[in-house]
């Protein structure tokens, strides 16, 4: 219990010493920040989109640096193959007995955080790729399966502005991310405090704020954490809000072909766990799971034809819902 307590606070403490690390180098995007790092507690995966030149990149790199983690950067390209990511078996001889035998070459997946850059601009299979690693932290090459260390999370970028000679993630694979963060364009304040610090020489220090052991620990004190009945109900209420239900074209589900499963009620809870420990709470309420269901469940929801000729974005669900579902 005593234990439990230390972590308790430690935990309260590292949003904002994150936070500061982060800011070093990354001007605003407070919200980004910290969805970033509720899902490194939670054990999530997360996807950031966003026009190039946010400082989407350094902001997964600066992360990694404020975390004391192993960083692997893929750049995704139309001829990207899956052995480029999971790693491959050459042939090797040995000099001395003149024996030959496989060895296995890992690649850039066996790390902690991997950033998978402009994951849309690589084929299908190459995507694919990932789906074993994401969801059970294995990979399977050559028939023998490999363990990843822990903590592993994939942190992917995507541009929703040029789409010519892309590849759309499958519902599949977007189900597997935790969140989908959109990544906006900066104020006029902020883009002027950017321009400066561009102009030194180097960029500043990031000093570690959590060891990999500490955020393990961090990670099994979130799964222990209770929750109580009308939160939990409310995130399930919010999620099965998403599903079109044949005879019933109301509200939101007018605009909905495919909602959300119950993926998405699990990650509302955990992230909202997260959050209320970030901020120094014992427990999660409804705020914390109002405050994540635009990146929980924006990219879980499949617009139809009435949306789209309408030109109702997903976020517009996203918020009729949250006005629709009663909170408790």
């Amino acid at each position: 219990m005593t234990d439990d307590l230390a972590l308790f606070e430690e935990i309260a403490a590292t949003r904002d010493r994150f936070i500061a690390e982060v800011g070093k180098v990354i001007v605003g995007q407070h919200e980004p920040i910290e969805l970033l790092l509720i899902s490194l507690l939670a054990g999530g995966h997360c996807l950031f989109v966003g026009v190039p030149g946010l400082a989407k990149t350094l902001l997964v790199r600066t992360a990694a640096q404020a975390l004391g983690l192993d960083f692997g950067r893929v750049q995704f390209t139309p001829d990207l193959m899956p052995a480029d990511i999971l790693g491959t078996e050459v042939l090797e001889e040995d000099r001395a007995s003149g024996r030959r035998a496989m060895r296995f070459i890992p690649g850039p997946i066996f790390t902690n955080l991997l950033l998978a850059d402009e994951i849309n601009r690589t084929p299908p299979r190459t995507q694919a790729a990932l789906l074993q690693a994401m969801q059970e932290l294995e990979v399977t090459v050559a028939g023998a399966s490999r363990p990843l260390d822990e903590p592993f999370v994939v942190l992917a970028t995507q541009n929703p502005i040029e789409q010519e000679g892309t590849y759309p993630l499958p519902e599949a694979q977007l189900d597997r991310f935790m969140f989908s963060v959109a990544v906006d364009y900066p104020t006029e304040d902020e883009e002027v405090e950017v321009v400066q610090r561009t102009l030194q020489a180097q960029l500043p220090t990031i000093a570690p704020v959590l060891s990999r052991e500490s955020l393990l620990a961090q990670r099994a004190l979130v799964r222990k954490v209770p929750t109580s009945d009308a939160v939990r109900r409310y995130a399930v209420q919010l999620a099965r809000a998403t599903r079109p239900v044949p005879g019933e074209a109301q509200g939101a589900r007018r605009w909905i072909q495919w909602g959300a499963g119950p993926r998405a009620s699990q990650n509302l809870l955990l992230g909202a766990r997260v959050r209320a420990l970030l901020r120094g709470h014992e427990l999660p309420d409804v705020r914390d799971v109002r405050a994540l269901a635009p990146a929980v469940l924006g990219h879980r929801i499949v617009l139809n034809f009435e949306a789209e000729a309408s030109g109702v974005t997903t976020a517009d669900v996203v918020r009729t819902l949250l006005d629709e579902v009663p909170a408790p």
